[in-house]
This record gives C-alpha cells, structure tokens and sequence, in this order.
C-alpha cells in the first residue's frame, strides 16, 4: 500500500462510481477542488482509495472519502485518515472534520470521530457533521540502541552478517550490558546469531542474565520460527521479540502472534537490499518492495519496526538517509528505528533530524568511533 498526492482530475472517476454512479464526473467535482489537497492509496498500481483535504487555520474538512467496493474492509480509509491526521498536526491544525453519510457514521465512530449538530439532508441523503481533535502527539524521545550480538554467549559484531567476519569484543555480554546501562543506555537490540542460524533460540540464557540483572529494555532476536520460541523469549524477560523473515515467509503465523500477544511486544526487522526484502540471514533477496512489506503489516497494527540496509551494515560508511527519509516519508506515524551503516556521532544527529525514533548502534560503539561522552549526549 502506498499513499501519494493525487490531482483532483485523478479522483473524480472513483469519487463517482462509489459515491454517486448515476452522476457525471463534472457533478461530483466540489467548490474549490483547486485548492485542495487530493490523495490516493494505491496496492499494485491500482488506486483503490481517493480522498480531498482542505485545510484552514485551525480546522481542516476532508471530503470525499471512497474505496472501491471490492477493496473495503481492508484498512486503506483508516490509513489514508491517519495520513491526513497526520498533516494536519505538522500545520498544528487542531480539528479534523468532514460531513458523514449516515451510513459511514459507525466507521467514523470507530476511528475516535464524534458527532456534532443534528442531520440534515442534501442530494436525498442523510448527513452529520463528524470531528476528531488533533492533540499533538506525545513528544518521542530519541533513543539510542546499542546492539550486543551473540555466538556461543560471547559478545561478537559480523561483517554484513557474514560468520567468518565476527570480531569477539567481550566474552561476557552482561558486562556489556552493565557498562551501558551505566551510561544512561535505556534500551537494548540482543540478537542471537546462533540461534539465526540453527532456526531455534539458543542463547535464551544471555537474554534471562541481562534481563534480570539490569533495568534494560531489551529486544531479543534470532531464531524465533515457533510459539515455543516466542513463549522462551517473553518468558526470559525480553520487551519485544525481533522477528524478520518469519514476517516475510510465514505472515499469517507472524500475524497470529501480532494478535495474540499485542503490537507493543513485537519489534519489526526489515532487511533491505536495494529496496527488496532480504531474508535467510541476507543470503536470500527476495523480490518483495520495502515498501510494500511495511504497508501490509502497518495495515495489521505494526507499529515498532526497524530497518537495517545490508549494503551497509559493519561498514561503518554511513546509514542509509535516502532510504530512511523514503519510508518515514511513506509511514509517518510507525515508530521508525534506523540500523546499520553508523559510523560517527554526526550519523545519529542525522537520523534524529530526520525523524527517526532511535538508532540500532554496534561497531561504531565498539571500534571507538563514537565516544563515550558523545554517546551519553544522546541518552
């Protein structure tokens, strides 16, 4: 799913077929659809939603809003929704409002609109005015994730994921874990490359050591492919479970556990080459956009995810803006974590300037290349 600018030319035809068929496209256009702002979502090329925004000072009205028949029930209003909740807090317009059909009040209603005034009629259908108030959203403090990977319980960094590339920098990870959470370290990326490779958890141990004797919130990864393997992971004291290619091999059973133990337990890789999906520990790039992997889980209620761009992981040449301004432009309202490629202080001013919620950091930690004085100005 993508959502873009539109013309208001490019809405009248959907805006019709759904809302008015008998009509003639010059009948459905509206009084200043020239001023307007006019958007589309589209899945496969095929534009399914379109709606018009037109905003005012402090209040702004959508009109419009249509999905093709065929296409409804599956989110693409919710999105396209929050995609305009989402302009109009950047213009600090404070209210959102639109005229429903009564037929659409209960959708409204389900997405927090409240009714105003009574019902009246035009063209022989029934209205009311339907609003929501646009609180700005809490204020998201920018968080900085080292990364501890795992082989044989030692603290390790890969080259590019490559296992005859690893570096031992600690033999005790929890140590490691110490040492940050002295600095003021609030969060922690563990990844078991171990168990990435067996297909089954292996260093649950490490994950229980460092949950239990520190305060960390930690993410564990690596491995997961079963409930077993999810239920090891929670029940050793991990904030969110890492899940990758399962998201991308096995989405109906990923799903399952997005629903089963809530969003807010479950940490999103994307593993990027190109813009494809990459899975099988990167060996395997698969033909999958970016883009169009993160709009069907965001469209299931995805919201943590991160995103690591193979090319430049352990190189310690630089992130991947480009790619990271592209999605954060797409999916606005996901908490967004860059990884991969950081190689200096000056790379997570970067990444925080452009909106990201944190930055996933390992061998720039590790080798020096980012202070301990210049790490602790971020936390």
């Amino acid at each position: 799913m993508q959502i873009r600018r539109i013309s208001a030319d490019d809405t009248l035809q959907l805006r019709r077929d759904v809302l008015y068929p008998q009509a003639s496209l010059e009948a459905v256009k509206v009084d200043h659809d020239a001023d307007g702002l006019h958007f589309g979502v589209f899945e496969g090329g095929q534009l399914l939603t379109v709606v018009s925004l037109f905003p005012g000072k402090s209040e702004a009205q959508f009109r419009k809003l249509a999905t093709l028949p065929a296409a409804q029930g599956k989110g693409y209003g919710k999105a396209i929704l929050a995609h305009l909740s989402d302009i109009c807090r950047k213009e600090n317009i404070k209210l959102l409002w639109c005229n429903a059909r009564d037929t659409a009040v209960s959708f409204y209603e389900r997405l927090g609109y409240t009714t105003r005034g009574n019902y009246f009629i035009k063209d022989g259908i029934n209205f009311i005015r339907m609003e929501i108030a646009l609180t700005p959203p809490a204020a998201k403090r920018f968080e900085v994730i080292p990364a501890i990977d795992i082989i044989g319980g030692k603290c390790v960094r890969l080259t590019q994921g490559d296992y005859n590339q690893q570096k031992v920098y600690n033999e005790h990870p929890l140590e490691v874990a110490k040492e940050f959470e002295a600095l003021g370290v609030r969060r922690l990326h563990l990844v078991d490359l171990d168990g990435a490779k067996k297909g089954a958890v292996v260093n649950w141990k490490v994950l229980e050591n460092i949950a239990g004797k520190t305060s960390l919130v930690t993410d564990f990864g690596g491995g997961i492919k079963t409930d077993k393997d999810l239920d090891i992971v929670y029940e050793c004291g991990a904030a969110l479970a890492t899940i990758g290619s399962m998201a991308v091999k096995s989405p109906e059973l990923f799903f399952s556990w997005v629903q089963r133990y809530g969003a807010d337990k479950i940490f999103l890789g994307a593993d990027v080459k190109d813009e494809k999906i990459a899975v099988g520990g990167w060996l395997e790039t698969t033909g999958l956009s970016v883009f169009d992997f993160l709009a069907s889980n965001v469209e299931k209620g995805v919201q943590h995810i991160f995103c690591t761009d193979i090319a430049k992981d352990g190189l310690l040449a630089g992130p991947s803006i480009d790619l990271y301004k592209k999605i954060l432009g797409e999916f606005p309202h996901i908490n967004f974590v860059a990884s991969g490629g950081v190689s200096n202080i000056g790379d997570v001013a970067a990444l925080q300037e452009i909106g990201c919620h944190g930055v996933i950091i390992g061998k720039a930690i590790y080798e020096g290349k980012i202070s301990t004085a210049e790490l602790k100005s971020f936390l």
